[in-house]
């Protein structure tokens, strides 16, 4: 089957006395196998389904787990049972060298079996003529010695561009960019260095040409392999910040004067490379990606290389005296996985939450001096977009600012269903749930640790009234019975803190439920300066006061967009 195009679609029209034919009988197959492709390729897109897990059995020889695909033209392919494969049979696979990274993929293929006795070519020819009476769907494994071309992987274009920044037989240096960013947005430039094993340890230096960018870090990237480790593949990434205009082009490249990439003492030649673009916009990066994605054509949608294959396995192989041996097996190396509509919507239910013992948050600070006299300002913003927190400080003139900072985060804390541990006297089964030491950052002794109750809605109504995300204070119970009504269970909230480590505990009671789940917690964590500082700012002389100043400004900081 070499071509991509299945519409129009045309069927059989069938009338009484019609005299059917082979070509009847194919185009009625072929109806409907065209039709289902179509819509495996626009609904599902290409990719494993299940299994398929590729298995090192021993030194030269893998196993092919069963399991099901679907290749780029929407052809379902289905591995029934194990197979196990020795490399150096496999098609693809030569014996020129073997310190290398070799990749297993499979393909959808088509056999014939079942010969029978053609009775109607027995008329004209006198020898007995055979025919296949059946047609097995099935698939084919193979080696593949190179990597895929990024741009060639599917919908590798829709969100990201990917550049070779230098390839040869043992190393290739790939960069990573979004398509999109928001005007003075931080984002992430990814750089990713694949190389067979035992080639020696890569370093890479060069100077950052980059137009309506800036690096946060400057412009001096180095990357170098870790001494202790050795894999085949590595990755880093680099914070920039975008330009503040709308509707420009930034550029993305390396100053080839300054590029030197070296295996071990050995420097490789670098060739003139490509460059990445960005598109600064002004609108939402996420409905604009979406936008692309659903005005673009049908042809383009469908658009797939004549005989596709999936990327089942990376395979590292080293060289031992004359012949290889697998070092390692990487799954799926690319990505290409189809998820169905229950997974995602299950994906989507569940609360994912960051470990914040070693979460990340990019800061910025802005101080101006303010007339004497005037009481002292402080702002905090959180773009959760960019995970960027931004404090904004007005100290009176004469005035020291003293402060040592802010941090915030959040914890999901497992509810598991329980009937009856604990019983209040109102009758109602309780249970308090923990998290684990959670490092504030702000060093040892005292600090003020204020909670709070988040949640987050997936329904598009939410959306629309920007009511999606939630964040209650207090006790959330005041809601019940209400529209405003928290999904979580009812819950009380504590905290510890470990003055001494520099650290902190939540619990939360829960009352009685029947289902596992998470409670998600934010919390801000306030040393003694930051704190005297809200409350010089809110001109409050009770601690009350301070703490609904400090929540005013923890609230600002959260929701801000």
């Amino acid at each position: 089957m070499k071509k991509t195009r299945y519409y129009p679609f045309e069927r059989n029209r069938y009338f009484y006395g019609k005299l059917l034919t082979v070509r009847d009988f194919e185009s009625e197959q072929k109806y409907f196998n065209d039709k289902r492709r179509m819509m495996n390729r626009l609904l599902h897109g290409s990719g494993v389904l299940t299994g398929l897990q590729v298995v090192a059995v021993d030194e030269k020889s893998v196993s092919v787990e069963m399991g099901a695909a679907i290749d780029a033209l929407g052809r379902e392919i289905v591995v029934p049972s194990p197979m196990t494969l020795k490399l150096s049979m496999m098609d693809g696979f030569s014996n020129n060298e073997y310190a290398k990274n070799v990749y297993l993929c499979i393909a959808y293929d088509e056999k014939e079996k079942e010969p029978v006795h053609a009775v109607a070519n027995s008329s004209v020819r006198s020898d007995e003529i055979n025919d296949y009476n059946r047609v097995l769907e099935s698939y084919r494994l193979f080696i593949r010695e190179d990597a895929p071309e990024p741009a060639k992987l599917p919908l590798a274009n829709l969100t990201d561009q990917t550049i070779v920044l230098y390839q040869d037989a043992h190393v290739r240096v790939l960069q990573t960019t979004p398509r999109y960013v928001n005007p003075g947005q931080l984002f992430e430039m990814k750089l990713r260095f694949e190389k067979t094993l035992r080639v020696g340890r890569i370093s890479f230096q060069y100077e950052l040409a980059a137009d309506r960018v800036e690096a946060i870090d400057g412009n001096s990237i180095l990357f170098e392999e870790p001494q202790d480790v050795q894999e085949s593949e590595y990755e880093m990434s680099v914070l920039l910040r975008a330009d503040s205009s709308v509707g420009v082009k930034a550029t993305i490249g390396v100053v080839g004067s300054t590029a030197v990439l070296k295996l071990d003492d050995k420097q490789l030649e670098l060739q003139p490379q490509s460059v990445g673009e960005i598109q600064v916009i002004g609108d939402a990066v996420r409905e604009r990606l979406m936008t692309d994605f659903v005005k673009q054509s049908l042809e383009a949608s469908l658009e797939a290389p004549s005989e596709p294959c999936i990327y089942l396995a990376k395979i590292c192989l080293i060289q031992v005296g004359p012949t290889y041996v697998i070092e390692s097996v990487e799954q799926v190396p690319f990505g290409e996985y189809v998820y169905n509509s229950s997974v995602m919507y299950r994906l989507a239910r569940t609360n994912e939450y960051r470990d914040e013992t070693s979460g990340q948050f990019v800061t910025k600070s802005k101080v101006k001096t303010l007339a004497p006299g005037q009481p002292p300002e402080f702002k905090v913003n959180f773009n959760k977009a960019i995970s960027e927190l931004s404090f904004d400080l007005g100290i009176p003139a004469g005035g020291g600012s003293g402060i040592a900072g802010i941090v915030s985060g959040v914890v999901n804390i497992p509810v598991e269903p329980f009937t009856k541990i604990s019983v209040s006297p109102f009758g109602k089964a309780t249970k308090s749930f923990f998290s684990g030491e959670i490092l504030h950052g702000l060093g040892e002794g005292n600090v003020l640790i204020i909670t709070s109750l988040e949640e987050s809605s997936e329904d598009a109504f939410s959306d629309i009234l920007s009511s999606g995300e939630r964040v209650y204070g207090g006790a959330s119970d005041v809601f019940k019975g209400t529209e405003f009504e928290p999904d979580a269970p009812e819950v009380k909230i504590g905290t510890i803190a470990y003055p001494q480590k520099g650290t902190f505990r939540i619990g939360v009671k829960v009352q009685q439920t029947s289902e596992p789940s998470n409670v998600r917690v934010r919390w801000w964590a306030y040393s003694a300066e930051m704190a005297s500082a809200v409350s010089a700012s809110a001109g409050s002389d009770s601690l009350d006061e301070a703490l609904s100043a400090m929540r005013e400004a923890a609230s600002a900081g959260s929701g801000t967009e």
